[in-house]
């Protein structure tokens, strides 16, 4: 199987080719279908790898401490206790 990069190179050979002058019709029709071939092949390839990048760029990333929201609903918060400390003379914080 080929690889994208010599599918393009071939489809870009068969291209300049069906350009020329001295072509027959038949092998102009030929090239032309072969061209389409390769030319859905490497649709179908780029169809696949698109997948794949949509796969990726929605899966969930892993939860750490680097990537946790920042919702700054309290100012000073402690981790550990997850409260911004004990109230100081009598009045809620």
């Amino acid at each position: 199987m080929n690889t994208f990069e010599e599918n393009l190179a071939k489809l870009e050979k068969l291209t300049s080719d069906i350009k020329r002058n001295d072509i027959s019709l038949e092998e102009a029709l030929k090239d032309f279908e072969e061209g389409m071939k390769t030319a859905c092949g490497m649709e179908k390839e780029l169809d696949r790898i698109e997948g794949k990048i949509q796969i990726l760029m929605t899966e969930p990333q892993p939860e750490t401490k680097e990537n946790r929201p920042q919702l700054d609903l309290f100012n000073a918060t402690d981790d550990e206790t997850g409260t911004s400390g004990t109230p100081e003379n009598g009045v809620r914080q």
